[in-house]
């Protein structure tokens, strides 16, 4: 079947991807095989993470962008993280009612993913999707991170161009984004720009790129700042010609391969963390490892020297 599925989707069948996000998404095993046949058919796409605070029009943006570039008649995919249902364990498909309007045009591959208690605004199965959707055959992949804050940082891990929107009127949220992340942005938006406060974010902003002038002259890219007002496509075109000046800064530069070789490095560290982890979570369980865990909140053993003993009987290494 899943043989099946590749070959339908390197043919394009919009119907093959949807079902291979699917598989990626609820079966460890089968999102294993299906990366391994089809990683050779990847790394054409380009990936723009859109992230930002909750209202900050992340999803209206995203539509508008959508747009603009479809004019180019490049072929888009969306990976929209939603926070997951209470009921379902699905996402609540917000921001796919949001970009419904494009859902009829076949150059466009919309996909909602929960994410089922993940942190950094990602769901876990994020990357194994954005590989589909480039084996498919998408020129430029959208992730819309769910919208959580400050711990959104994950996005950089992934995307080759991150986007951070905000809005007026966040007032010590401003600070907040300094703290995080500011440090992974490659362009700003500030959204809503009709607001009379508008001007004010946007020389927040700037001030603060200013303070750190030096770190940006070594990157060789400081982030611009588009102001835009999604509702009236004002600012559009001008945020998905920076996105480009970015691409073409980081092909320029080199700077791309290196990009590319830290994002694999850090989902190469994701799957070996997330083996140990579901292999020690498994032991943990058993009653000798129970009974130590135990004795740890019995102040009977310390954590560090019980994780020794798990991991040496659990891994066959000592910490």
């Amino acid at each position: 079947m899943i043989d099946e599925l590749i070959d339908r989707l390197l043919k394009g069948d919009k119907r093959a991807a949807a079902r291979l996000i699917t598989l990626v998404e609820n079966d460890e095993e089968k999102a294993k095989e299906i990366i391994k046949k089809i990683y050779k058919f990847t790394g054409n796409a380009y990936v723009v993470g859109i992230t930002g605070p909750p209202g900050a029009g992340k999803s209206t943006l995203l539509d508008k962008l959508i747009k603009e570039v479809r004019k180019e008649g490049k072929v888009v995919g969306v990976v929209a993280i939603d926070p997951t249902s209470p009921f379902t364990g699905g996402a609540l498909l917000g921001d796919r009612i949001r970009m419904q309007k494009h859902s009829t045009d076949p150059g466009v591959f919309i996909r909602s993913m929960a994410t089922r208690g993940s942190l950094g605004g990602l769901a876990k199965a994020t990357n194994d999707a954005i590989k589909v959707l480039d084996a498919y055959g998408c020129d430029v992949i959208f992730v819309e991170t769910v919208g959580v804050g400050q711990i959104e940082v994950d996005i950089v891990k992934t995307a080759d161009t991150v986007v951070l929107i905000t809005v007026p009127g966040l007032g010590d949220d401003i600070q907040a984004i300094k703290a995080g992340l500011m440090e992974i942005a490659d362009i700003f938006v500030v959204n809503k720009g009709d607001k009379e406060d508008a001007d004010r974010t946007l020389f927040e902003l700037e001030l603060m790129l200013d303070l750190e002038k030096e770190k940006w002259k070594q990157r060789g890219w400081r982030p611009p700042i588009i102001k835009t007002v999604a509702l009236t496509n004002k600012g559009i075109s001008e945020l998905w010609r920076a996105i480009m000046e970015h691409k073409a800064f980081l092909d320029e530069s080199g700077k791309i391969k290196e990009k590319r070789r830290f994002k694999a490095e850090e989902e190469v560290k994701t799957i070996i963390s997330d083996f140990i982890t579901s292999k020690v979570g498994k032991k943990l369980r058993d009653n000798e490892v129970y009974e130590l865990i135990g004795k740890i909140a019995e102040r009977e053993i310390d954590p560090y020297s019980a994780a020794e003993v798990i991991m040496e009987k659990t891994l066959g290494v000592k910490a």
